[in-house]
This record gives structure tokens, sequence and C-alpha cells, in this order.
């Protein structure tokens, strides 16, 4: 293993995830796909866990594509990195030839690597230009972002990918500040943010700026729309008795993962009716109790770890 690779780097919830996904990994030759690979810490520990589990890693950053594949190169074939979104995995798995799997695991938002590149502008911590892209060679940048959007554009991704209740003044400012010179570094952006929102005596709640870096980072990846196609083909891909476990790092996130699994977890027989239509039964068992979050031992270890929020489900044998 690197060991500058596993330094970057602490799983989040780890031993959670494993105890979670156990049941349906146990058996010979199960497969898991790790839908958010970053630099490999969860892949690992599964691969570790059991003996005879391929992995097959999923991440649209090609540098964490490298930095696992290094990392992980000692388990040969067992392990598998492929540089795509989240919502290709029915792409991924066709290319492999496979139909089902026996675990899925997402690990969502920026990982500790984007976060810790300065050169990535993720961090309002760093001075950088702020590109946000997890995958450098496509998209709009955030810097691009800046200088196209209009005010009312700005407004609504701040607001909704945000929730920043100072969207409209921080967006007003970026146009203005924009016409004398480009947005392009994370220290003219904070500059911007911390002169529109006000700070509270007393109270450490974080950079003011962090929801407007989230909501950029998320508009700049499509993050939302992507979770929101991923989740029914992961779900799709579970075998009977396989297991998803997701977990997130803000309500918007979570929001969407809780409808999915809950959706999944009922039948859509109408009320009235005194029997369940074929085909309409539920496909899910929640295994999570609401949503689980990091204790005590791990946030002191891992501070990263106190916005993560997880949840799990497992795929019921549905009868035809």
């Amino acid at each position: 293993m690197n060991q500058s690779t596993s330094d970057l780097h602490t799983p989040v919830l780890l031993e959670r995830c494993l105890e979670l996904l156990a049941p349906s990994v146990s058996g010979d030759n199960s497969i898991v796909i790790d839908c958010t690979l970053g630099l490999g810490g969860h892949s690992q520990a599964l691969l570790e866990a059991h003996p005879t589990l391929r992995v097959i890693g999923i991440d649209r950053d090609p540098r964490a594509i490298e930095l696992a594949s290094e990392r992980l190169s000692a388990f040969g074939a067992r392990f598998s990195a492929h540089l795509a979104v989240y919502d290709q995995i029915l792409d991924v798995l066709a290319e492999l030839g496979i139909s089902k799997v026996n675990g899925v695991l997402m690990d969502l938002g920026v990982s500790s690597m984007q976060l810790d590149e300065a050169g990535r502008g993720f961090s309002y911590a760093k001075d950088a230009v702020l590109d946000m892209r997890m995958d450098q060679s496509s998209g709009r940048t955030a810097a691009e972002i800046l200088a196209r959007y209009s005010e009312e554009e700005l407004t609504h991704i701040f607001k909704k990918f945000g929730e920043e209740r100072f969207s409209g003044p921080i967006a007003k400012r970026i146009v203005q500040d924009r016409k004398l010179a480009p947005i392009e570094t994370s220290s003219q952006l904070n500059k911007i943010v911390t002169q529109i929102v006000p700070s509270a005596p007393g109270k450490t709640t974080g950079h003011p700026a962090k929801r407007i870096y989230q909501a950029l980072r998320i508009a700049a990846n499509d993050e939302l729309g992507a979770l929101e196609r991923s989740l029914p083909q992961a779900i799709e891909v579970l075998a009977p008795m396989g297991r998803i476990v997701v977990m997130s790092y803000h309500s918007l996130e979570d929001g969407i993962v809780k409808q999915a699994l809950q959706a999944g977890s009922v039948s859509s027989t109408p009320i009235d009716l005194p029997f369940e239509l074929p085909g309409t039964g539920a496909i899910l068992k929640i295994i999570t109790k609401g949503v689980e979050r990091a204790g005590e031992i791990e946030l002191s270890a891992n501070p990263r770890a106190a916005s993560a929020r997880l949840r799990a489900a497992e795929k019921l044998e549905v009868k035809e």
C-alpha cells in the first residue's frame, strides 16, 4: 500500500459500513460496487475483511482513480477502477458483463484529497483558482459559473444548493464586482462573502463562505442530479439480500437518499385494494433506524465525520 496515500484519507464511519455490508458480502465471490472510490479507504477495508470479495470502484476524478489503483494494486483482479460518474453504474457493470452485485457503497460529497489539494479550489481555507470540478477535463468551473451566470441564476444556486440566507445580496455583489475584475480565486470570493454575511459573536459555525462553496461545487458537478439518477440504478443491480449503504454530508443529499430508500420499502398498491398487485410490493427493507451519525470517539479522531449521515437498506426477494 502507498503510505502517503493512506495518510491522506481517513474513511468515514468505516467500521459501521463494514458491519452493515458484511451479511451480504461474506459469501464466496461476492461483488461490491464502490460508487465513490476516492482514495480507496473503504474498498481496501472491504477487500481485507473478505478474502474472496471483488470490488468495482467508480470515480469521476482521474486523480482518485490513479491513486486508488496504486494503493489497491496488491489485490490484483479482485479490484478494478473505472473512470465514471456514479449515475453510470449500469454502463460500468454492462461493460464487465455483470448484472447483479451483493453490495453498493456510496460515500457522497467532496473527498479529503480534493479538499486537501489547494489547486483544486474546493476549500475556502486555501487560496486557489476556483475550479471545483471533480473531473478537471470537462464541465464548467466554479469561476466560470461566477463569471457567466446572471444575478438571478446565482441567487437560485446559492439558495437551493447552499441554503444560504444571504443568497441575493451575495449574488448581487458578485455581479457588481466582476465588472471590475474576474472573480477567479478563493480569496476573492471569501472577501465578497465575508463583507455580506454578518458574523455571529461567540459562535464558531465555520467560515461564512462554506455554504457558497458547497453550492458552487454541487452546481459545477451536477451532484444532486447524478445522485437522483444513480440511486434507482444502485437498487436495481442489487441481488436479493444485497445491501446498499449511503453516506451523505448535507440535508439536500440526505433527503434524496431517504426518499429513494423509503420509496423502495413500501408497496405501491393503492391502499384501498384488499390485495397487493403483482410487481408493486416493497423491494427494500430499511436496516438503519433513521439516520446514523458518527460517535464521539470517531469525531475526536476524524472531525470530517461530523456532518456524515448514514442510511442503509437490504434488497428483498421479490416474488413474481
